[in-house]
């Protein structure tokens, strides 16, 4: 698989660990070998990301005050 992919076996087994640090291009190599050409799309949509659309509500703002009319 990595032979056919033109990367290395430690960046295969990155790829099959789905660490960060390993590039789109490989991601996306990876699985034009496998045929999965369709799942490149998912991997950068970001509602396809279940943990960084939880982290991203968390650094909403729990509470929105208005802000008030202030005669001049």
């Amino acid at each position: 698989m990595a032979e056919r992919a033109s990367i290395s076996r430690m960046t295969l087994n990155r790829v099959e660990k789905g660490e960060p640090t390993v590039s789109m291009g490989a991601y996306a190599t990876v699985l034009f070998v496998l045929g999965m050409t369709d799942r490149i799309g998912q991997l950068v949509d970001a509602r396809e990301d279940d943990i960084g659309m939880a982290l991203e509500e968390e650094r909403l703002p729990q509470r929105i005050r208005s802000k008030r009319n202030r005669p001049e």
